[in-house]
């Protein structure tokens, strides 16, 4: 077969006003970057039609270490329900260079079911990353500034909450000291890095529903606790309306298209594991605004990705799922079965067998929030037909629908059969009313308890003296009616990476609390779990260059 690179090089492109005509956006009103890129002005979106759209969630198993293929799997279900005459379009995020570079490469679909330009989307694309990042840091520096220029007054700060961002995985970052030099060169105090898919600034810029709503969200972001014990946040530094400058043109989603043309919507990009996972509001809204129906997905496994878009953005946007679609693969379901990760590929039917629990508890948790679940299997090559039939028979068995995408390797075709069962699923049996895992009114400790024992299957919650002290914070501030996000590893139900399948046993540690005043939620930290990754021994980045011109390795 043809790699992605060939795939995507050999694939007509159209240029991006016919992709806007298709769906029906003004093409006066798009901002071109080329010929196959446009950013779409946010104030197309209607929110009547949106009421009328069908959304179909994307999420999965517990993944593999290269994942199972949720953005292949939602790109090819969009071009398989084109091509039975439904009007439909994929919202996804963008990706971050961290993992583009890191461990598993480019993030754009795979095979005869990417969306493209793919080297564009998983570089620079339209400067969305670029932006936010900037964003982060434009308010770090004014912060130092605001510090040093005043500290002559009697003003300095308790405790700085506010961290700098950059979209590279570097583990060096994670804990620094700045200031250092003379007395002109700043105040000496300890900092830190996260990557930027995990700054605040990019749960605002996905979770804002307009302009309006960024500026206020920034304005209230809070940056640390003065001296006094007063909460000091961006609306008293004074500088909301530099950073919505800075943000004024990303806030618009990026319209682009797939290897056979469907309308795509890439627009922001905040992990599952360390954020809440999910593409922006805004693009969500605007394919619902133009499409019948909208695929979008969440991040890594259904505890983490499909539990956030749920809690967080589906209960912030008003939005909620006609259907969800949970990916399994055999190679993950081997894996949590118990076959040593290395033979994965190889057949074993006893091993999907003893996976399947992995598979049961995602799908208990996804009808709890009240989804109608249809389960795709993304078929690899290394795949026999007996570990087919094994999952087959499973789903049939409980009533669940049950398809499997071949996309991958023949592009819309492939998902035909798949399109066809959820388009007849959410005419005959679509999703009830959405039921969230907890309520607003719900203490943080509350809502963390109710998602580790009824979602991850935790015993219990043990929170860290750090995790208290927040706690205390939060409650003294009003904050107990936000959300919560809980950062963790997206390998388990657990916080034990390498506890594949249904552990059972455990208790979740919070040991820390990241008030996020401005995106409105409580980031709950969970055992180990970093906000900076690392690279591995073998970074992506050693397969990357440039080869006659053109960008190899992404994939």
């Amino acid at each position: 077969m043809k790699t992605d690179f060939e795939i995507a090089r050999e694939a007509s492109l159209l240029p991006i006003n016919e992709i806007a005509r298709q769906t029906g956006i003004p093409t006066e009103a798009l901002e071109p970057y080329g010929k196959y890129i446009a950013k779409v002005p946010y104030r197309l979106i209607d929110d009547e039609r949106v009421k009328k759209s069908n959304l179909i969630l994307v999420t999965s198993i517990t993944p593999t270490k290269s994942g199972n293929g949720k953005t292949t799997v939602s790109v090819g279900l969009a071009l398989g329900m084109n091509r039975i005459g439904k009007k439909t379009m994929v919202a996804l995020r963008e990706p971050s260079l961290g993992p583009c570079f890191g461990m598993k490469g480019g993030a754009a679909g795979g095979g005869y079911a990417q969306v493209l330009p793919m080297e564009k989307i998983n570089l620079h694309f339209t400067g969305d990353f670029h932006a936010i990042t900037s964003a982060n840091n434009m308010i770090s520096a004014l912060l130092d500034n605001y510090i040093y220029q005043h500290q002559d007054d009697g003003f300095g700060m308790k405790e700085v909450l506010w961290r700098r961002v950059l979209d590279v995985n570097d583990r060096n970052l994670r804990n620094i000291v700045t200031g250092l030099g003379g007395k002109t060169d700043g105040i000496v105090a300890e900092g830190g890095f996260d990557i930027t898919p995990a700054s605040e600034i990019m749960a605002i810029f996905c979770l804002a529903k307009d302009e309006d709503d960024l500026r206020r969200r920034i304005e209230n972001v809070l940056l640390g606790i003065t001296l006094e014990g007063r909460p000091f946040t961006v609306k008293d530094l004074g500088v909301a309306g530099s950073i919505v400058a800075i943000l004024h043109d990303a806030i618009h989603p990026n319209l682009v298209q797939t290897t056979e043309n469907t309308p795509a919507l890439i627009h922001g990009g905040p992990f599952a594991n360390i954020a809440h996972g999910c593409n922006s509001v805004m693009a969500t809204k605007m394919a619902m605004t133009f499409s019948d129906y909208v695929i979008t997905e969440a991040g890594f496994g259904a505890d983490l990705g499909a539990e956030k878009f749920f809690d967080i953005k589906c209960r912030k946007a008003g939005i909620a799922p006609k259907l969800t679609v949970l990916v399994a693969t055999a190679q993950a379901l081997k894996m949590h079965g118990g076959v040593n990760e290395k033979e994965i590929k190889m057949p074993n039917p006893e091993g999907v067998r003893r996976g399947l629990a992995n598979m049961d508890k995602h799908i208990a948790n996804l009808q709890a929030f009240g989804q109608t679940v249809v389960v795709c299997l993304n078929r690899f090559a290394t795949d026999t037909d007996e570990e087919l039939a094994i999952v087959r028979h499973h789903c049939q068995q409980q009533g669940i629908g049950f398809a499997i995408n071949t996309a991958f390797g023949e592009g819309g075709k492939g998902a035909e059969a798949f399109a066809q069962l959820v388009v007849e699923t959410i005419e005959n049996q679509p999703s009830a009313p959405l039921k969230l895992m907890y309520d607003d009114a719900d203490d943080i400790e509350t809502k963390v308890r109710k998602i580790a024992q009824k979602i991850y299957g935790a015993n219990d919650v043990v929170l860290k003296p750090a995790a208290r002290k927040k706690l205390t914070r939060i409650k003294e501030l009003g904050l107990e009616h936000f959300p919560v996000c809980i950062a963790k590893t997206q390998y388990s139900f657990s916080e034990d990476a390498k506890a594949y399948g249904l552990p059972t046993n455990f208790d979740i540690t919070i040991r820390d609390f990241v008030i996020n005043t401005g995106s409105e939620m409580i980031v709950a930290v969970a055992g180990d779990m970093m906000r900076m990754p690392g690279l591995p021994k073998s970074p992506q980045a050693e397969r990357i260059d440039v080869v006659n011109g053109v960008i190899e390795g992404l994939s």
